[in-house]
């Protein structure tokens, strides 16, 4: 890639720098230098309503977005301190969201600097007290000058850090990009160095010392609609208050954003890696991702338990993983050591299953009861989906009413960003939110207008005057319609939730189809695998 003069691709471990999109390119200093400041006097460091909004939307729209949703290790979060979480990301503005939503408390966030700039999404950051962080790879490519960066993000960091230590939580991701990869990358220093000054304000204000909570992120398709995702809150972090220099917390108590102790900080960045990667696929490929899943998958139906949650599977995967990786020294995973591949002779028949299963959409949810083969069309379970149906498709035209819009425009978004598909589903997100915002109120109105043209015909039909509910003044009959908007409205949030589950029940139609409609050749090549497979896990 031709770089202009005076930028640079590569950071100073001689590692690539992740590819900025337009939007991330495009830095606008004074509207980020004037980003409002959080309070930390309330409930929320931002306004108390819009947050609310804002999180209630966004609930409800994860809700639909996602099949299965789980959590786990909540109770052994630390509620009665700050919390900064970190994670591995690959999944856009959904990685944070998962975090901020499943946690007990209320957050102080930070994020890049075009989450504030950019057009709808940055009027609600802003009411949200969203922080503007200058990563590296905008500085060194020239994006602003050091001293603009050294400026923005001592104050972010200054606002995050006085959340932390104030009892809010606080999510910050340590690779510094969202990425594609099946392995973390190399961790910054920047939630470390945050956390730390979080710690030394604590400290100075007799406040109890903020937790490092590491978070492992697993979605089963990161990209798809209707996927499932578990949450996983690991054993919190805690700092030695030896390690709070009496000269950091001075300076933080009077406002001033001194830097941590070096030694210090990578202690604990190390100690985080350490607990945080086996918490992501950490596998040499995607390929080699997908077998471990299948073979977990395979165990089951030897054991006789045929079905795995998601949960279930990501567990099942880490274990063979564990089993059947080389393992890295402490310092290998510390230095970012490329991860060496599996070479155990299971793993190429369970590569082989995984690819052939894949090319036709299929993975090891297809599998029978006994691992053998391909698993038949049960009838039982079409029952309750055909009870169902009726329901499901007389809401499927006010879907289409409502939601083809905002389909349209995530799908124009999201399938061409420049910004790879770890954001394809940000784009998702964002489209059903604003959209719903923006193109349901004029839906329902127009609504309401097309009954007005044929009110008659509507009254005849239903058998009363509905105008009339509330009284037959002019004022009733306003209310009346006010009702119907409101009504429509929530109409409209229901055909979003039955269609749901008609797409859930297309996708396992169709899943179904593909079993059925297997090829020949590639089953009996299935088939062979599954064997060799099998074969190869008696001896393990």
């Amino acid at each position: 890639m031709n770089t202009p003069e005076g930028q640079t691709n590569l950071d100073h471990h001689g590692e690539e720098l992740p590819v900025l999109s337009k939007s991330a390119e495009n830095m606008k200093m004074d509207k980020l230098l004037s980003t409002p400041m959080p309070s930390f006097d309330g409930k929320t460091p931002g306004s108390y309503t819009w947050s609310n909004i804002a999180f209630w939307i966004a609930r409800r729209i994860l809700a639909a977005q996602f099949r299965t949703s789980e959590v786990s290790g909540v109770d052994t979060l630390p509620l009665d301190r700050g919390n900064l979480c970190c994670a591995w990301h690959t999944n856009g503005l959904i990685d944070p969201l998962q975090i901020v939503l499943k946690h007990p408390n209320n957050f102080v966030m930070g994020g890049r600097h075009d989450l504030v700039t950019r057009p709808l999404l940055g009027w609600w950051t802003r009411k949200l007290a969203v922080q503007p962080v200058v990563r590296k790879a905008e500085l060194l490519r020239g994006g602003c000058s050091e001293e603009e960066a050294t400026r923005l993000n001592g104050r972010s960091l200054m606002m995050l850090a006085t959340g932390i230590s104030a009892g809010f939580g606080c999510v910050l991701f340590p690779e510094g990009t969202s990425h594609n990869d099946s392995s973390m990358l190399r961790f910054r220093t920047g939630p470390f160095r945050t956390v730390f000054a979080a710690a030394a304000i604590a400290k100075a204000n007799d406040n109890p010392i903020p937790s490092l909570v590491p978070i492992g992120l697993h979605f089963r398709r990161r990209d798809h609609f209707r996927t499932d995702v578990w949450i996983e809150y690991g054993a919190p972090l805690h700092i030695p208050e030896d390690d709070i220099s009496t000269e950091l917390v001075q300076a933080v108590s009077q406002g001033n954003w001194v830097e941590p102790e070096a030694e210090h900080v990578f202690a604990l960045r190390d100690s985080l890696r350490l607990q945080l990667v086996p918490m992501t696929p950490n596998t040499h490929d995607w390929d080699e991702y997908h077998a471990l899943h299948l073979m977990g998958h395979v165990e089951a139906r030897r054991t006789s338990h045929p079905e795995l949650t998601w949960r279930q599977e990501v567990e099942s995967a880490r274990a063979f993983r564990t089993l059947l990786q080389t393992q890295l020294t402490d310092q290998e995973v510390i230095d970012n050591t490329e991860l060496p591949a599996i070479t155990h002779p299971v793993i190429t028949p369970a590569k082989a299953v995984s690819g052939l299963l894949r090319e036709q959409r299929l993975d090891g949810r297809d599998l029978n009861s006994s691992g053998s083969d391909l698993r038949r069309f049960n009838p039982l379970r079409t029952v309750s989906k055909l009870a169902r149906l009726p329901l499901l498709l007389a809401l499927l035209p006010l879907f289409l009413y409502c939601f083809t819009p905002q389909i349209a425009v995530g799908r124009l978004l999201g399938d061409s960003t420049d910004e790879g598909v770890d954001a394809r589903t940000s784009y998702h997100f964002l489209a059903a939110m604003f959209g719903s915002l923006m193109f349901w109120p004029f839906m329902a109105i127009g609504l309401l207008g097309i009954e007005n043209a044929y009110h008659s015909s509507v009254e005849s039909l239903i058998g009363f005057d509905w105008h009339s509910i509330y009284g037959t003044s002019s004022l009733h009959h306003n209310l009346a319609k006010v009702t119907f908007v409101f009504a429509t409205l929530l109409c409209f949030w229901l055909s979003g939730r039955t269609s749901s589950l008609l797409w859930d029940d297309w996708c396992d139609f169709t899943r179904a189809v593909r079993r059925i409609r297997f090829n020949k050749t590639s089953r009996q090549n299935l088939r062979g695998a599954l064997k060799i497979l099998n074969d190869e896990m008696d001896r393990l």
